[in-house]
């Protein structure tokens, strides 16, 4: 194997994210061949002996990334102390070692999360600076008014600062229900069932059906599949950051 930077050996053995490998290079947390590196040093994981915190780094194995139809009911977490079914007990004991959660959908909200070992793909899709869409079917009490989604699209006042911009449209309407898809760049605390809320249409049914052009298709609520490196390997490069401003399961 060619030499390549100490943080991106890190990431990809699903120890960290690059960023935190850059820091504690920084810290003088990481040893190539017994020698303190440094921000910038390179190195051959098949020919190198490479420590963090003085225990030998992992030996890189094929990345995991899996898409999961969460049910409603389950909560999005690793563990929960009160004993609750969560999306690991969905998975099958082999899999579930080293993986985490790449952002949360609320209990009592249903379709697609990531898991993974790759601290690199976490980060590219949660941290603020990145613009990553998130789709959703939400089905709202009532029938909203035009003026009412143009609030929603432009952005509304939550926890004293402005949503950012959504893309709100009607899939179908009904006398006493309307089906929306919304598309947010954010994900605030329970964001979407607030701004129903606020508006006076609240949520009866949510479902998130898409993160960042990965859909859900047809694969069946609480069940999972394991996507392929050419699913997921472009979304580490394919969006630039907007301007500077991320556990384990196992």
């Amino acid at each position: 194997m060619t030499r390549q930077r100490l943080q991106k050996i890190m990431a990809a053995a699903g120890l960290c994210s690059r960023r935190t490998a850059e820091d504690w290079i920084v810290a003088g947390r990481v040893k190539v061949d017994g020698q303190v590196s440094r921000l910038g040093d390179q190195a051959d994981p098949d020919s190198q002996s490479i420590h963090v915190d003085g225990r030998p780094l992992s030996p890189r194995r094929e990345a995991t990334v899996l898409l999961i139809n969460k049910p409603p009911g389950v909560i999005s977490t690793c563990r929960d102390p009160r004993g609750r079914s969560t999306v690991l007990d969905l998975l099958p004991r082999h899999l579930r070692r080293g993986l985490h959660l790449v952002g949360r959908l609320d209990a009592d909200s249903r379709g697609a999360l990531l898991l993974t070992d790759q601290g690199d793909l976490t980060l590219r899709l949660t941290h603020p600076r990145y613009d990553h869409p998130k789709t959703y079917r939400v089905m709202v009490e009532g029938v909203p008014l035009d003026s009412s989604l143009q609030r929603w699209r432009k952005g509304l006042l939550l926890d004293g600062t402005m949503t950012r911009a959504a893309q709100v449209r009607v899939l179908q309407r009904r006398s006493d229900r309307t089906l929306l898809e919304v598309v947010l760049l954010e994900g605030r605390n329970r964001q979407i069932r607030r701004v129903a809320d606020l508006l006076g249409h609240p949520v009866v049914d949510l479902q998130r059906v898409g993160i960042a052009g990965l859909r859900l298709g047809a694969l069946p609520e609480g069940r999972w599949r394991q996507l392929s490196r050419g699913e997921w390997e472009p979304l580490l490069d394919r969006v630039e950051p907007r301007a500077p401003q991320h556990g384990s399961c196992a």
